[in-house]
């Protein structure tokens, strides 16, 4: 609560409640996934970004990260060489709203991803590449960075 709010009796400003969201890299040889939006959706189309997804009420965010993974690509928990948790980030959109984004890194075991409607396709690249993808998403070097996946 504010100084003035206390002072007035003003009813103190309220911050908007924070969305929770996960974000997967994928991770195999070396390399990771970037995956291009569909052109079909209204929010970042045709941008590349990593796997994400709302963290649902009563579910886990390694959960979530399990559940998404095998939505936009197929990949299942026995495809994986590991999944491990990163940092959470608390970010800012466009508009200001906070979100808390828990970040994870899917090892895969295999290499061919079977993309759901949500992408028009995906690339493996070497980390220290990623800014080649000049149609990123605003937050994705952040994730990148958290998850140590950014590259020099």
């Amino acid at each position: 609560m504010s100084i003035t709010a206390e002072v007035t009796g003003a009813p103190a400003p309220v911050a908007p409640a924070a969305r929770a969201v996960v974000a997967v890299v994928i991770e195999w040889r070396g390399k990771i996934a970037l995956l291009k939006r569909s052109r079909h959706l209204n929010h970042d189309r045709g941008r590349w970004h990593c796997v994400t997804g709302f963290l649902e009420a009563d579910v886990s965010p390694r959960q979530q990260a399990s559940r998404e993974l095998f939505e936009e690509t197929g990949l299942r928990s026995s495809d994986l060489l590991g999944l491990r948790q990163g940092p959470a980030l608390l970010l800012n959109d466009d508009s200001g709203r906070p979100w808390v984004v828990h970040t994870f890194t899917a090892v895969a075991a295999r290499r061919r991803l079977e993309i759901d409607w949500e992408h028009d396709s995906y690339r493996w690249t070497a980390p220290g590449k990623t800014r080649r993808f000049t149609n990123r998403v605003s937050w994705l070097d952040v994730v990148l960075g958290a998850t140590g996946h950014l590259g020099n």
